[in-house]
């Protein structure tokens, strides 16, 4: 997977400096990757598409199942 094949993305609350930011990217067959904006280059974190949605879940407050997060 070479950074210039994906379409990285900020959250629309970034801010739009894009420099002190999680970037994420969707990947083939579901799955989101995730890196440092600061460190484009660096290493990145891939998500399945289920466990991507129950943390975009879980931040919006929309989760289901399991325990409520804590505060």
């Amino acid at each position: 997977m070479e950074r210039d094949d994906l379409h990285w993305f900020t959250s629309s609350y970034s801010g739009g400096s894009g420099t002190e930011c999680v970037e994420a990217a969707r990947l083939p067959g579901g799955a989101t990757a995730v890196r440092d904006s600061k460190l484009p280059g660096r290493a990145r974190l891939a998500f399945s598409g289920a466990v991507w949605s129950a943390f975009l879940n879980t931040l919006s407050g929309s989760h289901e199942g399991g325990p409520a997060p804590r505060s």
